[in-house]
């Protein structure tokens, strides 16, 4: 295996690591593959994007391709990659079957980026105002097609433990189809925590998410009507900044800087806005995967509220940076009090740090993740035999995509 490896990854759009959390993990799987001799092409049948890295820049060669359209055949075929990620079991569902017929000995890798199934539950579940029972899962739409998506693939990644413990209890998913795989930052120190501004140089309450995902404009709904009314009776100066790429007129509406609510708009550079306030709220009630805004705060030395689905999965058995709260009411007092409480601030900020340190450092996956995938790139033969339910959705399901793409390519000439 001395020859240069060749990485294939389809992306479901282009990364904006400063537009969306998903995006920032794109690239640190791209730095890991890199720093690992892979030659990469990043391919997406994505518009362009004002927002969306230089790929360039990294190394990285673009290009644009086409959905329902032979001409990835060829642009695969030539391209021969070793390895293959999608982005989302859309995009699985979309190119997996010509990846098969092209490239069968490729690896095919999936990056869930978050359980869609799970957080499409969870919505419906909250929409239908009831609490979420993990039997909803079974009768999801969303799921079937997920789930036979990872049993298609050699390898799934999965960001959260909860996620992992869905598949296995629920999907009875086998275990050598999946590789935990958080977030992954720099590991701090208590000099790093020094050189960030202190309690009294930073002010104001602020949220951040990228509006086009549906569990923060619902966050931002209910900071509106139900937190922020109990907190600015109790706290009469608080200033709320709520910033985020992509926000619709509807939220652009919620504007109201005589309550001390502000909508900013998107952010030029989130980190710097995060480290300049005290406080990070993110009262989220529905949602999967990890919350890249809560492992921001943690960075940038902000404690954060937020809701249990906000932090699921994110701390291990640790203390939270701040307050874990699902009652409006109590999570506007916890909000107030850490808010005021220098002490209590500076504790929950020691509390991100620990957490940063234990939950997602890159040396502790980066290395295992890279020598599985070489594992597989030898074994892959022995692994497919084992995986019998994705060979059997390989054999039937792929019929039905392949043929419906084909008549879409037919009907487009």
């Amino acid at each position: 295996m001395n020859q240069q490896k060749k990485l294939l990854i389809i992306g479901f759009v282009w990364p904006e690591p400063n537009s969306s959390a998903a995006g920032g993990r794109m690239m640190q799987l791209i730095s890991i593959f890199k720093q690992n001799g892979f030659e990469i092409t990043f391919a997406s049948a994505a518009q362009d994007s004002d927002f969306m890295v230089n790929l360039s820049e990294f190394g990285i060669e673009k290009k644009s391709i086409e959905l329902n359209s032979s001409s990835f055949d060829d642009f695969v075929s030539e391209l021969n990659p070793n390895v293959v990620l999608f982005d989302r079991f859309m995009i699985e569902e979309q190119f997996g079957w010509r990846v098969v017929e092209k490239c069968p000995n490729a690896i095919r890798i999936l990056d869930t980026e978050d359980l869609h199934s799970l957080r499409t539950a969870r919505q419906k579940a909250f929409k239908e105002n009831r609490t979420f029972e993990m039997y909803d899962l079974l009768s999801e739409e969303v799921a079937k097609r997920e789930i036979a998506s990872i049993l298609r693939c050699d390898l799934s990644l999965i960001i959260s433990k909860f996620e992992i413990n869905v598949l296995k209890d629920v999907f009875k998913i086998n275990e050598d189809l999946l590789f935990y795989l958080p977030f992954l930052v720099k590991k701090m120190n208590e000099e790093e925590l020094s050189k960030l501004p202190s309690f009294e140089n930073r002010k104001n309450f602020v949220f951040i998410g990228n509006f086009l995902h549906e569990p923060n404009w619902n966050t931002v709904q209910y900071l509106k009507e139900a937190i922020w009314p109990l907190i600015k009776k109790n706290f009469p100066e608080a200033v709320l900044e709520v910033y985020g790429a992509y926000p619709s007129q509807k939220v652009l509406q919620l504007h109201q800087p005589k309550n001390g609510f502000f909508i900013m708009g998107r952010a030029e550079d989130a980190n710097e806005i995060v480290k300049k306030s005290r406080i990070v709220l993110a009262p989220i009630r529905f949602g999967a995967g990890l919350k890249g805004k809560l492992l921001e705060a943690m960075q940038c030395g902000t404690p954060s509220v937020t809701t249990s689905i906000g932090s699921e999965a994110m701390h291990a058995d640790l203390p939270w940076n701040g307050f874990v709260e699902d009652n409006p009411e109590e999570f506007s007092k916890k909000a107030i009090t850490l808010y005021q409480d220098e002490n209590l601030w500076k504790e929950s900020q020691k509390n991100g740090i620990q957490i940063i340190n234990k939950c997602y450092q890159k040396s502790d996956y980066s290395d295992k993740l890279i020598s599985l995938v070489n594992s597989l790139l030898i074994n892959s033969e022995s692994h497919r035999l084992h995986n019998f339910m994705g060979n059997l959705l390989q054999h039937h399901a792929y019929k039905s995509t392949m043929y419906m793409s084909k008549w879409i390519e037919a009907k487009n000439k």
